[in-house]
């Protein structure tokens, strides 16, 4: 049988008498609480600061004021009367603060009619757990004359996407010194602007390497100011590289920028045989994630230098990974290796190379992280699917790194956290002997700036290790 949906009906002006009372009850949370402020913009700190909270008079988180009112105006829309209702006035005195977990008994009575105008008085209250006013006033409204009987409108899910995980990178490189960077070719607008942006934020010390009549022109063309830093004329993009990798090779910069060449063609630079700044391990990029639907920070490798690793070449991947890891303060990471099932099956690839690099990190060949693998990337996010399908597992359903097959994997699931669950992400390449901090056309100002952070608190990390 098809379910029944719920009805909302209305009472009309000849159905009410004075005295007929209708009410709600709601508890308090702190998600009212935000989503309050989200659709008001009132963001006073005694709704949203719980330290501020604490020295103020009610030395607690409270709600909005309207919170409570907006409920009056629940129960006469859907209750009493309901559809039809046109809301005229409504006068509120606030007795008591509402805090988190209260529990509010909102009620109206018809307190006068108006036959004449087929308007109503009524008298408001909304009352706690404790049975004390909070909220006392009056409302008057345009009651309906014809009786309305409409199903129940179904309202979305609502999830609140938290931010502030790039902002914790900002803060968190804000306090050490700007980097000394080699800006590699920074011949376009998005190239030069990021870098001028990060140096006015105090992130970095920039070092433009490329042609200068063409720096120059594109600086006086976008109104970028570029005359405080050095500027090293050479005549082409390969030139520009080769000059970035010496800066760095014999530390006088402390990170490569791509500015707007290639990628490979910065990358054959940094791995040359006798001039480059390779070290043992493979270069590989990972991308720093804050998705707003998960609760934690998330590496995603590699989806920009490798394109079919192998399993010696995938170690390296996974290290590097937990490195830039060690260096955001996650002290173990949890490392879930990708494929597109949980079980290793001798005609998934994947599956094999997963179960591989586990036994490798068993026999130390891996380490500083925890590792598990083959994982379904649900089983590596979602505690409910991890449960669901009954995998025991320290690393499924809270993974902090995701480590794709291959480059199409890792580049495709990267994109799809960026332009369908409104990740913001920063990305740097590993492996070399200083971080390298690749920007895109795409990027936003904010993602900009997050690579340039975190390539700060690389370089930190690695010199604090040093020492």
């Amino acid at each position: 049988m098809p379910k029944i949906k719920p009805m909302i009906t209305n009472r009309c002006f000849d159905e009410m008498t004075i005295g007929d009372t209708a009410n709600i009850e709601r508890r308090l949370t702190q998600q009212d609480i935000e989503l309050f402020a989200v659709m008001s913009g009132d963001v006073n700190p005694a709704h949203m600061d719980t330290d501020y909270a604490k020295d103020s008079i009610f030395h607690e988180v409270i709600a909005h004021g309207l919170w409570g009112g907006s409920l009056i105006s629940t129960v006469l829309g859907t209750l009493l009367p309901g559809p039809g209702t046109i809301y005229l006035s409504q006068s509120l005195h606030f007795k008591r603060p509402v805090v988190l977990g209260d529990v509010l008994t909102v009620t109206v009575t018809v307190k006068e009619k108006y036959a004449d105008s087929k308007k109503v008085l009524f008298d408001c209250q909304c009352t706690n757990q404790e049975e004390k006013v909070v909220i006392a006033g009056e409302a008057e409204v345009l009651a309906p004359t014809v009786k309305i009987e409409r199903p129940r409108a179904h309202l979305p899910d609502v999830r609140l996407a938290g931010r502030g995980r790039l902002q914790e990178m900002f803060d968190a490189a804000d306090v050490l010194d700007p980097l000394l960077v080699a800006v590699v070719h920074p011949c376009s607008e998005y190239a030069l602007r990021g870098a001028v942006e990060a140096s006015e934020a105090g992130l970095i010390d920039p070092i433009l390497i490329g042609p200068k009549d063409k720096i120059s022109e594109t600086a006086e063309k976008h109104e970028l100011d570029i005359s405080e830093y050095r500027l090293v004329d050479v005549e082409h993009s390969h030139l520009a590289a080769e000059t970035a990798i010496e800066l760095a090779r014999t530390n006088q910069v402390r990170a490569l920028m791509k500015g707007s060449l290639d990628t490979n063609e910065l990358v054959r630079a940094v791995v040359h045989k006798e001039k480059g700044i390779r070290t043992d391990h493979r270069l590989s990029h990972v991308y720093a994630f804050d998705v707003p639907t998960y609760p934690r920070p998330l590496l995603v490798t590699d989806a920009a230098i490798n394109i079919q690793p192998d399993i010696e070449q995938m170690r390296d991947i996974v290290q590097n990974a937990i490195h830039l890891a060690h260096a955001l303060n996650i002290d173990t990471p949890k490392v879930a290796l990708l494929s597109a099932v949980e079980k290793v099956n001798h005609n998934i690839p994947s599956t094999i190379m997963a179960a591989a690099l586990c036994k490798m990190a068993d026999r130390g060949q891996i380490s500083g992280g925890k590792l598990d693998g083959p994982l379904a990337f649900d089983n590596a996010v979602s505690t409910r699917s991890k449960e669901t399908k009954g995998i025991v597992s320290s690393v499924a359903g809270q993974a902090d790194i995701l480590v794709a097959p291959d480059l199409e994997a890792a580049n495709i699931l990267a994109k799809q956290l960026i332009y369908l669950a409104d990740a913001k992400g920063a990305g740097v390449v590993m492996g070399a002997r200083v971080p390298i901090i690749l920007t895109s056309r795409s990027d936003s100002v904010v993602e900009r700036m997050a690579s340039c952070s975190l390539a700060i608190l690389l370089e930190h990390f690695r010199s604090g290790n040093a020492k």
